[in-house]
């Protein structure tokens, strides 16, 4: 399973219009991504309720990742890193919203 850390940067986490950002960037993919944190299970990144109700907070490690399932050939792995990197980076880079 591929799997990308990152770090919450946004002031109020993923709450608000930083999870709306998120969820949406996610949900263009068109991957079934997963977003953990330590201490509970992995929540559906494409439902802006399950990721605002896990409470990402700001400064909160968290783990991102896609089924093997979903990436198929060599190509799709590729799409599937680079959309984990993306996802990694936009969660790192909210912290001016």
């Amino acid at each position: 399973m591929p799997v990308r850390k990152a770090m919450v940067s946004a002031s109020i986490g993923l709450h608000a219009r930083p999870a709306a950002l998120f969820v949406r960037a996610v949900t263009d993919t068109g991957l079934p991504v997963t977003i953990r944190k330590a201490g509970i299970q992995g929540v559906d990144a494409r439902s802006l309720l399950e990721v605002m109700t896990a409470d990402f907070h700001h400064g909160c490690e968290v783990e991102l990742s896609i089924a093997d399932s979903a990436a198929d050939g060599p190509s799709g792995h590729q799409a599937v890193q680079d959309a984990l990197i993306m996802l990694a980076q936009l969660l790192e880079s909210q912290a001016a919203r």
